[in-house]
């Protein structure tokens, strides 16, 4: 009962939002309709760590996120992104869910598997579950396109990427907060304690659970950076699970040992409008520290 009032809540506030925006100007909701969410960000970051493999340093990660194809966001866009992510020459690829806005709607689904599998990582594409990846029952459609386009899907689970120096960090995956079962025990179980590890969530706010084990780097989506925001406000409308943390870099934990990145996203749901939040494309470089 209170996860649905939540979402009540949710869709009223982006209602809310949509009225903000629309009180700026005329000129302020076309900008925010038909130019913004046609925007790309491509944005660069080092992370580094002591725990880093001296391997590792200089290995490319690009994060892409919360593409919602079918809402305001087509294959033509889909397609030219794929470009941009290849011309970066990633080592590693994440995506960290909601592919679809509505997967049992979607019928173009080869078309998805088609553009996804021209991605080229070296050493692996994985991805994990959004809230509507799991909703309208498309559990099984995620899976089966993910999986087609030769990405490891991790649910609450692990996967060591290995060099051919023998170095090695974790990659894991929890299942969405919202409508799945995230597990971070089961997730990083097993791995050596003083390894470098990844967690990829949808929800950003699972930081805070996260932030108790032994994990370095947390990459979410979900929030959108709130899709619409007001200067000097900040975000409007922050979805449940994506409260806490809404855009961008994170301390937690003890003497802050994890680091939690938010991307914004690609696309749009429930409102086709960005303001002050650009579709963002994040390309990450692992650094040796010490």
């Amino acid at each position: 009962m209170a996860k649905n009032l939540t979402r009540r809540s949710f869709i009223k506030r982006i209602f809310g939002g949509a009225l903000a925006l629309g009180g700026i100007s005329t000129g302020g909701y076309y900008y925010a309709h038909e130019i913004e969410p046609h925007m790309l960000d491509i944005t660069r970051h080092n992370l580094p760590s002591a725990l880093l493999p001296n391997g590792f340093n200089g290995f490319k990660i690009v994060q892409f996120s919360d593409t919602h194809l079918g809402f305001h966001y087509n294959l033509e866009q889909f397609h030219k992104l794929i470009k941009k992510i290849n011309e970066l020459e990633p080592d590693m690829i994440v995506f960290t869910g909601d592919l679809m806005d509505n997967p049992n709607e979607f019928k173009e689904t080869q078309q998805i598997v088609q553009a996804l599998t021209k991605l080229q990582a070296p050493f692996g594409k994985f991805a994990v579950y959004g809230n509507h990846d799991h909703g309208g029952y498309g559990s099984d459609i995620y899976r089966k396109i993910i999986q087609e386009a030769e990405f490891t899907l991790l649910v609450n689970e692990a996967k060591t990427v290995t060099l051919l120096n023998g170095s090695f960090i974790h990659v894991a995956g929890v299942d969405d907060s919202m409508l799945g079962h995230p597990d971070v025990e089961s997730a990083i179980s097993g791995l050596p304690e003083n390894s470098y590890t990844i967690l990829l969530s949808h929800a950003p706010d699972f930081a805070s659970e996260a932030s108790s084990y032994n994990i370095q780097l947390q990459l979410s989506g979900h929030s959108h950076g709130g899709q619409i925001q007001i200067p000097f406000f900040g975000p409007v409308v922050t979805p449940p699970h994506g409260e806490l943390f809404p855009e961008g870099f994170y301390y937690l934990g003890d003497n802050h040992g994890l680091t939690l990145y938010v991307n914004r996203g690609l696309g749009t749901t429930r409102l086709p409008f960005r303001f002050l939040s650009k579709p963002e494309l994040t390309l990450f470089t692992l650094t040796r520290e010490g």
